[in-house]
């Protein structure tokens, strides 16, 4: 299969049209200035050195030339061998707690940069299979529908905070039931979560969810992060320390219980975040153990280019055109 991977600079072809065009009008001009001079004997001896046919010849020796630039340009090539460019992978959704308590500094700098790291990591080495992303607090959002295309994933990750949800609380259930709705409901594996919070949410039904979502072949894994003593939240808006209803300051713990739980009934594992690089490494451990599915199949044609041939011949016609003399070597 022959074809050009720059079709587009073909139509730089018009302009042979037009320099042949302009060449023939040169021509008669030049014709009728000649006959403007008188004698045509007289005109004949003192232009009878230059020869018309080599004039008419070095031109096209450079409009050939011109064509042959713009193939070369436009890049010919050839079928080559066809590469399977099959790709397998897992849906995996990835969610992370952005409720005012993950603000909370018993990690430095605070909870939800430390989840940041670590849900950067993830992006990169889980690039070969199809990621979303919800954010939750008091609500769950959907940030980025299961996708393989993963450029704009930094992007959510930049903004993900307590202003990307505007109800404050934490409800792990109804963020795993988001997820369960996000995935392929026919397929009864190939899926994972990965839930980043500090766990501070004694809702049962969340681990009524997660029984469901084992039932649909999701495995659930956790990751805890914060202190199990606890710490005092700065409020980002007012710079004060935050108080409950009665003025006592509130104290915000990671809730371990909680989040071993759901991924115990999840069939996942539980990882305390302290280093994002050894927690992302153990949750991709866990998730080489499932199952893969083919995301991806298509069969890549490679092509060979030959821009070079007519790139070549083009300086080969230059170069002719530069040595040959308009002047005839034996005047007639």
């Amino acid at each position: 299969m022959f074809r050009f991977e720059h079709p587009y600079w073909l139509a730089a072809l018009i302009l042979v049209a037009v320099l042949v065009m302009l060449f023939v009008n040169a021509q008669r001009i030049r014709k009728q200035k000649l006959a403007l001079l008188g004698d045509p004997d007289l005109v004949k001896a003192l232009t009878g050195s230059f020869s018309p046919a080599r004039h008419i010849r070095k031109f096209i020796l450079v409009l050939v030339a011109l064509i042959c630039l713009v193939l070369s340009i436009a890049n010919p090539q050839l079928k080559g061998a066809s590469l399977d460019q099959g790709r397998q992978g897992l849906d995996v959704m990835l969610i992370m707690d952005v409720s005012k308590s993950m603000l909370a500094q018993d990690i430095k700098p605070n909870r939800l940069e430390r989840s940041r790291q670590l849900m950067s990591l993830l992006i990169d080495q889980l690039s070969n299979n199809r990621l979303g992303m919800i954010w939750f607090a008091g609500r769950a959002y959907l940030q980025m529908p299961l996708t393989t295309d993963l450029s704009a994933a930094k992007l959510f990750l930049q903004n993900a905070g307590p202003g990307a949800v505007p109800t404050q609380g934490t409800v792990i259930g109804e963020a795993l039931k988001l997820a369960g709705n996000s995935f392929n409901t026919k397929e009864q594996k190939y899926k994972a979560v990965i839930l980043i919070s500090d766990g501070e949410d004694h809702d049962p039904e969340a681990l009524e969810v997660v029984g469901r979502l084992v039932e649909s072949g999701v495995m659930i894994n956790t990751v805890g992060v914060g202190s199990t003593a606890g710490t005092s939240i700065i409020d980002p808006e007012t710079g004060e320390t935050k108080k409950d209803a009665n003025g006592n300051v509130v104290i915000s713990k990671l809730n371990e219980e909680q989040l071993r739980n759901l991924a115990v009934k999840g069939n996942g594992t539980y990882v305390f975040l302290q280093d994002p690089s050894s927690a992302a490494q153990t949750l991709l451990a866990q998730l080489d153990g499932i199952e893969k599915k083919q995301l991806e199949s298509s069969d890549t044609v490679q092509y060979n280019s030959f821009f070079y041939v007519s790139l070549l011949l083009a300086l080969m016609l230059l170069i002719t055109e530069m040595v040959i003399s308009e002047r005839k070597t034996v005047l007639q």
